[in-house]
């Protein structure tokens, strides 16, 4: 089941456990939501609202409140010695759908609890010594050094000679 849903002058398509950055809305992080603004529920029998799906609302638990990047305004007219440089970050909220209600449902109070992560179970420290022992012969050997005789150091170039500009100007100097 999804919804369309209208926030902050933007529309959104949206289904369950979605991550969706929205304008600023109020609400602090781990409280649920309400969009009223529910455009199109859709699943087996889509229903298209005129504007809106009565008894439509989609639940959200707010994750965070941010700023976005910035963005660098800078205006110039030339020949004038006119410049204005202005910097702007949005803010906006980060919220998880956590439900789609038809017909006047009322969300539930609760944010859903996140599934717990699976632990690696803790092995014995003889195995990670030995693991650790493992890895270091595994790694590449070093580059061997090289054997090849040196070459023999260049002769000193004879100093230049010192003149004019450098170039040529038909009479030759004797």
């Amino acid at each position: 089941m999804f919804a369309v849903i209208k926030t902050g002058g933007k529309q959104y398509r949206v289904v369950a456990d979605d991550l969706l950055k929205v304008d600023k809305i109020k609400g602090e992080p781990g409280q649920i939501v309400e969009f009223g603004e529910v455009l199109v529920v859709g699943g087996e029998t889509p229903v298209l609202g005129t504007p809106t799906v009565a008894g439509a609302t989609v639940a959200a638990e707010v994750l965070d409140q941010g700023r976005g990047a910035k963005v660098i305004a800078f205006k110039k007219r030339r020949r004038k010695n006119s410049r204005r440089k202005r910097g702007h970050r949005q803010e906006f909220t980060l919220v998880r759908i956590t439900e789609i209600l038809t017909d006047g449902a009322k969300p539930s109070l609760v944010a859903k609890a996140k599934p717990a992560r699976k632990a690696k179970p803790a092995a014995d420290a003889t195995a990670e010594t030995s693991a650790d022992t493992e890895t270091e012969t595994k790694k590449k050997p070093k580059a061997k050094a090289k054997t090849a005789a040196k070459k023999p150091a260049k002769a000193a170039k004879p100093a230049a000679k010192k003149g004019g500009s450098g170039r040529a100007t038909g009479k030759s100097k004797k």
